[in-house]
């Protein structure tokens, strides 16, 4: 079969879209976008003079000397010719092929002035096109000094030919360089070479060694794949594969950057050489101890990267804390009082001293870290990290000897002498030495465009200069930003700095001198164990400092957050964000809609001037603030004629129908919400009937009561109403021809009526109306009205009721309604009244009546409007139902009041694409899916019906007009259909598709109205077909492309599956859609070959056909699978832009309408630099599945909103966080793609994009003018494993050099907003629990200690203000008030307050504490051990119950086991505390941690469905014991075996390095203190404190420990077969230990209460031993040893679980839970539908039974 026809598909019908393009004509071979190598193809792009000139430019190959080895061909053009020369793929030369055509035509048809002779390439395009694609590589070639091989002639034919030959070489180069793609210097020095070449062919070089002209060394079929590609993709994948997937070190292999690093070097030029030397030692085949190592940086695991990366924030707030210790130690009530002295003045030179050995430590952790990276080429590397230890240590040692003289100086003169303060004076010019460097710094931070020279120039001499300062790299220059911003973020954090350094001072430091002196006087205290340091209280001083030093560390994350939130609305506010909020906030300002939709989404009218003057600015800034406020007129009053209006009413009409075909509004609300088109001769534009509501009747009421005022009088009061003008005079124009159409035309009851309305107009112009008519009788009319609109709408004509209402209207009008009543006589003359009655035959109106045709939608929508506008008494507030609708809406109108940029036309917007990654998740939600039940009975559709039960209405309504007719039909006939409307709810890709091709929609719409004349538009506005006149479809197509990277659709394809089906009618149903994947060809059993394919569907075929197939080295994943997969995908992309969607992302059509607008802030300057990626807002759209989901969606939403707007505009440090952000795509392309790939360090793959664009200059903006939607987690599972690989991944990106580097090469400021709004937060949430977990430490040291009880008695204040600790410790509402603070600020201050409320009723502050535990644990264990990976969430519906022993998997190492620690130290703490006698001290104290260990240990059953029912309880407690006792298995899965878990589990500790396994020893330690603390409490020690009293409670252990092996033994050997002695030997030993402990009461203290305390001390003292056996597993392993332990955890892990199962079971004992529980985790109908279910359900069961 050929490779590029797919089989018909036996599924999948053909679905014909509402806006069907013209059918596409065939061509010879397959094409992407357009049929570039079909020029004479009756295709729409080549209508386009545009496109004509690009081809024809390609073409010109003209004296070029051809290639050698191949026929030449006169069809074929440049690209060809470099394909022949350099070997590349043939397919990849017809993709770059289009890729550039397309470029070049979109470029030049934005150019403006346009160009004089449009069929001819502008040289200017090109040329700016050249130096944006080749910046990179020019930059490159001044970094590693070597000349620039892009060499022009003065020529200009020759010029332009020489651009496209260069430029077309890179595109080639890139479009075949697979993995090397993320490698950007890589390629820079491959087209380096290959560029070389280039020019000698050009020049007509003739080769030395043969004497013939010049060809390339490397050339051939697939020349450049084979000899370039493969040999450097080879050697990546050998390190990946000697990496053990990622879980060796990373020092230990190299990764993708330090592949690319080792060409920031010219050694690679004397390495490497031309053509590629593969024996050199950079290549895999190279032994790996001979091959070159790690280049430019060495990931090092270690906590001490969060110190290294980030040194000046630690040794800014440790000379802080050292100085404020200092000050707050002299007593003074103020610091500058303190300062005043000189001794202080003096011990505050000590920070220096400090500052030199943090200088040296921070000398240390490089050499230690880095020390790898010398090698014989970079032995100045290894002599700077000596010399700088060397110089920190002798600063150090001289601030220190200089320090003692000074005080030596002072006790030998016993006062400030002369000679002293000289001594001082000495110190200081030391220190000014020592500071020079920061002083110049200082300097070049307040002059930015200085150091941006210098960083950026390429000078060997200021490398000389500044060589000892960093290490020079090919990133990270040039990063300051333009003067303004810095005041900016200088202020913000100068601020925020004052407020913590004043609070740490006054509120934590200080007031905690007097207690550690008042402390450290304390002597003679009494211990009550044994205390290795009697004289001394410094432990307990220790103790009493750790939290408030952790706090102190920590609380600037508290600070910035609340600055963040304060800022971050002040932005809003000015950006103009929530002012519109609901409907009714948006039908004060509809009138101005159509006004500001013209101005922001329609293109101005160019007069050729291409830059926007000061004026322009200004004027445009004016008008969006009479748009905005309503400034100029009153009320904007557009008449129905305007085109203004017919546009305006276009686009909404046709944002409606999308909402009407998302089921998110009825049919009944799109009447009510379009503005209908201009008929029936209405004056003034037709307003949504939702804002003419009761406008009318309110008209008539004024009428009626005021029938003495003045026309002028009451049509002003009317008028001050814009909605009730326009009801009144629709009304009446409406009535008016509804009246004279119904009579037949001709008949004297025609004229009568004609003439009537007549005269009623004449009045009307003259004002005379309340002269002339008689206003009260208004009523009357109306309601005679109304029932003729009621007669006129039904279906059965009743012609003598019509009759009887038109005679009694006509009586109405002719004989009571004028003020001045007229005879027959004069009626007759005035033609009012019938001339002859007696010819008349029958009554009035009998006989001349013609009913409208109410099968026209047209005839039956004007009269269903007529009658609501008479009719409505209601405010309709409440319409659309549907809250989405109404978000949307709002949002929508809102933005359009914004500032944005102003629309071009279509054809001169820039191109963009769109590139979703796609693995294996859902395509379209299949059939059985739906209807499946769970243990609950409940499918995944009843829980779609309950939770969007109006939209659920609203699709039935929607089939039953598109044929159903029984709802069962609805799993037959319409079963695609119904699959679609459950996908689109969901997280699946056709909702991801259909979202993004509302961008071709919204430019064929956009398109048609730049294009469109006034007739058009309003003949348009009126049909009822699409006004579509066909060179939309190539518009559009040009602008956009949808690019779906399907990485498995190959294989699912050849097994046949449903989701390549899927895939097939998304793409059958979308014509711009397209899919890439890979696919695999296995030419043998071993030998298999890769390529990227991309495939479309053929219209006219009615099949997939396949465009481009580019053969790839070898898979394409070697490292992360997401990037790897747009990487392969990206060469498929076009377009200046490229958006990055992931498959859990929606779109909405009224939002890609701003998208021309959106891709104009490229152009803008925001700073000192242009946009590299333009961040995009984003919208939750899962906040309504579950409470857990609100959850999340609320604090998401504020992250996406809030929180990148204070980055972006002010911090200017955004990066990029996986959202829909738009990428320039040729900067990106140019320098490594949109993310980075490296296994396990890049696992948070997408932020590494944003810290690349930061280091290479780029600049990050956000836009909240336009938004993307986008799905979350939505279980607690889903949650929890989200939060696990974010945070896994913050510890990775702690080792990276990325982070490293913005550390260092960021100003200091900017460096601070880096760490604080990253790796920061999630170090900060750790030290919260470190924090909690030093306080309850301390406080069980000194209960157990006896020192509390001493402080107590001496009525110490210490303790006191230990108390006043803890509600520092509370973050939770500090890190949510952004969310708060944003909800304010969109939703208004009540609906965000009684959210905030709600969300506390329905235990928010449980789930967001459980999160804490979650990024605690993972982070930490990352940082200390690694084992990061990708965790598939699955981001289903969460609608059934998980298991107990699911939820201990995943749960109990990083919440369970810490919940019970801490339960524990509470407990002991509550037990031997004198400050515990008083319960209200004792609550204050201790009543967060005690909230932290409930919500840890019940949270995962909390949020469970079902979690509190009994029935489930139970079955889970026997699953979790079968799960603890299965038997262990090579093949068992750890979801069935404990013993697979407990080994799976310990992974991290296989893999982690010697200091992590001692690091962890050391934190296991803490257990074994319960054991000592506890001991000497206990009775039966008599009160000794001595430490035999320890250690002869180890007997205890040891004898438990027996007993266990004992029973352990007798149980393997006679539990099967000699049941009885198993018995016997239980007995025994049972018998034995209650004679003991009989014994031990009868002769010594010992207490029964004892047994219990004496749990709560060698309990743990048990775990720590595992815990510790676990780290020396390798030792272990192979002796007896280990079975003992391996049983011994089994028999904890049992204990752990019946406790964390005890509160569970009590609770789902006890009556009403389960409903409450169910109740918070979902929304009240989906409750309520449950019950009912479960009657349903029991009642089935019964009648089975």
């Amino acid at each position: 079969m050929n490779l590029r026809q797919r089989p018909l598909p036996t599924r999948a019908p053909s679905r014909v879209p509402s806006h069907a393009p013209p059918p596409p004509t065939r061509y010879g071979e397959p094409f992407n976008i357009i049929p570039i190598n079909d020029l004479l193809a009756d295709h729409p792009s080549h209508r386009c003079p545009e496109i004509r000139a690009a081809s024809a430019a390609i073409r010109a190959v003209g004296d070029l000397r051809k290639p050698p080895f191949i026929t030449w061909d006169d069809s074929m053009d440049l690209l060809d010719w470099l394909g022949a020369f350099f070997g590349f793929q043939r397919d990849n030369v017809r993709n770059q092929r289009e890729h550039l055509v397309l470029h070049l035509a979109n470029s030049q048809m934005s150019l403006q002035p346009p160009p004089s002779d449009q069929d001819t390439l502008d040289a200017g395009v090109l040329r700016r096109f050249r130096r944006k694609l080749l910046q990179n590589y020019i930059s490159w070639c001044g970094y590693v000094s070597r000349k620039s091989n892009v060499r022009l002639s003065g020529r200009r034919s020759n010029d332009l030919r020489r651009e496209l030959l260069y430029v077309s070489l890179y595109l080639l180069i890139w479009g075949e360089s697979a993995n090397l793609r993320f490698a950007p210097e890589c390629i820079c020095y491959i087209y380096h070479q290959m560029s070389m070449e280039l020019h000698l062919i050009l020049e007509d070089y003739t080769d030395k060694d043969t004497a013939r002209p010049f060809v390339p060394s490397i050339c051939g079929q697939n020349a450049f794949l084979t000899c370039i590609v493969t040999p450097i993709y080879h050697t990546i994948r050998t390190e990946v594969e000697s990496s053990r997937n990622g879980s060796k070190p990373h020092s230990a292999w190299r990764n993708y950057d330090d592949i690319n690093e080792y060409f920031w070097s010219r050694r690679c030029f004397n390495t490497l050489k031309w053509p590629l030397d593969v024996s050199s030692n950079f290549f895999g085949t190279t032994p790996k101890n001979q091959r070159v190592g790690k280049t430019g940086f060495v990931e090092q695991r270690s906590f001490w990267n969060v110190f290294r990366s980030f040194d000046r924030l630690w040794v800014l707030l440790i000379l802080f804390l050292q100085a404020a210790i200092i000050v707050a130690w002299d007593g003074s009530d103020y610091p500058w009082q303190a300062l005043e002295h000189r001794d202080v003045q003096v011990k505050l030179l000590t920070i220096f001293i400090t500052w030199g050995g943090l200088r040296f430590l921070q000398s240390l952790l490089d050499a230690g870290t880095q020390y790898s990276l010398v090698t014989k080429e970079t032995i100045l590397l290894g002599v700077r990290m000596v010399l700088k230890g060397m110089v920190s240590a002798t600063w150090t040692i001289l601030f220190g000897v200089f320090y003692g003289k000074i005080w030596a100086q002072r006790n030998s003169d016993r006062m400030w002498s002369k000679q002293a303060n000289d001594q001082i004076l000495t110190f200081l010019k030391a220190v000014f030495f020592f500071v020079i460097p920061e002083l110049l710094a200082l300097l070049l931070f307040i002059l930015p465009w200085i150091r941006n020279v210098l960083e950026e120039t390429n000078w060997r001499i200021l490398y000389i200069f500044t060589w000892w300062f960093n290490t020079r790299t090919f990133v990270g220059r040039g990063l300051r930003e333009g003067l303004l911003n810095n005041i900016g973020y200088t202020l913000f954090w100068v601020a925020v700095l004052a407020s913590k350094f004043s609070f740490s001072y006054f509120l934590q430091i200080k007031p905690l001198v007097a207690p550690t002196k008042a402390l450290s006087n304390v002597r003679q205290i009494k211990y009550t164990w044994h205390e290795f340091f009697n004289n001394t209280n410094r432990a307990a001083i220790v103790f009493l400092w750790i939290p408030v030093i952790l706090i102190y560390l920590m609380d600037l994350q508290i600070w910035y957050s609340i600055f963040q939130s304060f800022v971050g609305a002040t932005i809003g506010l000015f950006s103009h964000l929530g002012e519109i909020r609901n409907f009714q906030q948006l039908r004060l300002r509809f009138q101005f809609f159509a006004s500001a939709l013209q101005f922001n989404l329609m293109p101005e009218e160019q007069l050729f001037a291409p830059k926007a003057t000061l004026v322009k600015k200004l004027r445009d800034a004016i008008h969006r603030l009479k748009l905005r406020y309503g400034l100029g007129q009153l009320y904007n009053k557009i008449d129905s004629n305007q085109v203004e209006a017919t546009r305006f009413a276009l686009i909404w009409n046709e944002i409606l129908t999308t909402f009407r075909e998302e089921d998110l509004i009825s049919d009944k609300e799109l009447e009510l919400l379009e503005l209908p088109p201009n008929c029936w001769d209405i004056r003034v534009i037709r307003w949504p009937c939702v804002l003419l509501c009761n406008e009318l009747l309110l008209a008539l009421s004024q009428a009626a009561e005021l029938t003495d005022e003045t026309d002028r009088s009451l049509w002003l009061r009317i008028c001050r109403n814009e909605y009730r003008r326009c009801a009144v005079i629709e009304a009446y124009d409406s009535i008016k021809h509804l009246l004279i159409d119904i009579i037949k035309y001709g008949s004297e009851e025609h004229s009568i009526m004609t003439k009537l309305f007549q005269e009623m107009d004449q009045y009307i112009l003259m004002g005379k109306v309340t002269e002339a008519y008689n206003l009260s009788l208004l009523p009357q009319i109306h309601s005679k009205l109304i029932s003729l609109l009621q007669l006129l709408m039904k279906r059965q004509k009743e012609m003598s009721k019509v009759v009887d209402i038109m005679q009694a209207i006509y009586e109405l009008l002719i004989r009571e309604f004028p003020r001045v009543k007229k005879s027959v006589i004069l009626l007759r003359q005035e033609g009012l009244a019938l001339l002859d009655p007696a010819s008349k035959e029958g009554l009035l109106f009998e006989n001349v009546i013609e009913f409208l045709d109410i099968e026209n939608p047209v005839n039956i929508r004007q009269l269903r409007r007529l009658y609501t506008i008479l009719t409505s008494r209601d405010s309709m507030t409440n319409v659309p139902i549907n809250l989405e609708a109404r978000r949307r809406i709002a949002f929508f109108s809102n933005s359009l009041f914004m500032n944005m940029p102003r629309a071009p036309q279509v054809e001169k917007m820039m191109a963009f694409s769109v590139l979703t990654p796609f693995y294996e998740e859902d395509v379209i939600y299949k059939k059985e899916t739906l209807r499946s039940e769970n243990v609950d009975g409940i499918s995944i559709l009843f829980y779609l019906q309950k939770i969007y039960e109006d939209e659920w209405k609203n699709f039935l309504q929607r089939m039953r007009r598109e044929g159903m007719e029984d709802d069962d039909e609805i799993w037959t006939k319409k079963s695609r259909e119904l699959r679609l409307w459950a996908s689109y709810r969901g997280q699946t890709l056709s909702r991801t598709v259909r979202g993004m091709m509302y961008y071709y929609r919204a430019l064929k719409m956009l398109s048609y109205l730049d294009s469109a004349s006034e007739m058009d538009i309003r003949q348009g506005s009126g049909r009822g077909v699409s006004p579509f006149k066909g060179n939309e479809y190539g518009a559009a197509t040009m602008k956009f492309t949808y690019v779906v990277a399907c990485q498995m659709y190959g294989y699912h394809k050849s097994k046949g599956d449903q989701q390549a089906e899927d895939i097939l009618y998304l793409m059958k149903n979308n014509d711009t859609l397209r899919v890439a994947y890979v696919d695999e060809v296995y030419l043998s059993r071993e030998e298999v070959e890769y390529y990227s394919v991309l495939v479309k569907y053929d219209g006219q075929l009615q099949r997939e056909v396949e465009i481009y197939r580019i053969k790839l080295p070898g898979p394409i994943k070697l490292g992360e699978g997401k990037p790897e997969n747009q990487n392969h995908a990206i060469i498929f992309t076009r377009g200046d832009a490229v958006q990055t969607i992931d498959m859990n992302q929606d779109n909405y059509f009224e939002e890609a309408l701003k998208v021309r607008n959106l891709l104009e802030e490229f152009k803008k300057f925001y700073g000192i630099r242009k946009p590299t990626i333009l961040g995009v807002r984003e919208n939750i759209f899962t906040g309504s599945v579950s409470s857990l989901a609100w959850f999340m969606s609320a604090q998401e939403g504020s992250f996406v909103t809030l929180v990148q707007r204070v980055l972006a505009n002010l911090l200017k440090v955004r990066m990029h966080y996986g959202h829909p952000d738009v990428f320039d795509r040729f900067w990106f392309l140019t320098r490594g793609g949109i993310s980075k790939a490296s296994r396990v360090i890049n696992i948070s793959e997408d932020i590494f994009a944003g810290f690349n664009c930061t280091l290479r200059g780029g600049n990050v903006t956000h836009h909240e003018y336009i938004q993307v939607g986008k799905g979350r987690d939505v279980g607690l599972n889903q949650i929890s494993m989200f939060e696990a690989k974010v945070a896994s991944g913050n510890g990775e990106q702690i080792l990276s050099r990325d982070v490293y580097r913005l550390g260092h090469r960021l100003d200091f400021f900017r460096m601070l907003s880096v760490f604080y709004s990253t790796v920061g937060f999630y170090f900060n949430s750790m030290l919260v629990v470190v924090t909690i977990y030093a306080f309850l430490w301390g406080r069980l040291y000194l209960a157990l200690s006896g020192v509390e009880r001493a402080a107590i008695d001496r009525n110490n204040e210490a303790l006191g203000v230990i108390l006043n600790q803890q509600f520092i410790i509370q973050l939770g509402f500090f890190t949510a008030l952004p969310m708060i603070v944003e909800n304010t600020l969109e939703e208004g201050f009540l609906p965000a307050v009684w959210d905030f409320f709600t969300m506390q009723l329905q235990l928010a502050s449980i789930f967001y504490t459980f999160s804490l535990g979650t990024q605690t644990h993972y982070f930490g264990r990352t940082i200390l051990h690694g084992g990061a990976k990708y965790r598939a969430t699955g981001r289903g519906f969460v609608v059934e119950h998980k298991s107990f022993a699911e939820n201990y998997r995943l749960y109990s190492r990083s919440h369970f086991v810490k919940g019970i620690e801490l339960g524990i130290i509470l407990t002991v703490y509550a037990s031997h505390s004198r400050m515990a006698k008083d319960t209200f001290l004792y609550v204050a104290l201790t009543i967060s941690s005690w909230f932290l260990v409930v919500s840890w240990i019940m949270a995962p059953f909390v949020f469970n469905p079902s979690g509190f029912d009994w029935l489930k309880t139970v079955y889970d407690f026997d699953d979790f014991i079968n799960w603890i006792w299965y038997s262990h298995g090579v093949f068992t899965k750890a979801e069935d075996s404990w013993e697979t878990w407990w080994y799976e589990e310990q992974d991290h500790l296989r893999t982690t390095g010697l200091w992590g396994k001692l690091l962890e020893i050391i934190l296991d330690l803490r257990f074994f203190f319960f054991q000592y603390g506890v001991v000497y409490q206990l009775k039966i020690t008599g009160e000794s404190t001595s430490i035999a009293v320890y250690l002869l409670s180890w007997i205890y252990v040891i004898v438990a420990v027996g007993i266990y092996i004992i029973i352990a033994y007798a149980r393997e050997k006679y539990a099967a077969k000699e049941h009885i002695y198993y018995r016997l030997v239980q007995l025994l030993l049972l018998t034995l230990v209650v004679l003991v402990i009989v014994l031990l009461m009868e002769f010594t203290d010992f207490q029964f209460l004892d047994i219990l305390t004496s749990l709560l001390a060698f309990l743990p003292t048990g775990w720590g031993i595992i815990l510790i056996a676990q780290v020396l597993r390798p030792f272990l392993q192979s002796s007896v040893v280990w079975d003992t332990v391996v049983s011994l955890a089994r028999l904890y892990d049992l204990l752990l679980g019946v406790i964390v199962m005890a509160p569970v079971a009590l609770l789902s004992w006890l009556p009403g839970f389960q409903s409450m529980q169910t109740r918070i985790l979902f929304n009240e109908a989906f409750s309520r539908g449950l019950q009912i279910s479960r009657i349903i359900s029991g009642k089935k069961s019964n009648v089975n039974k």
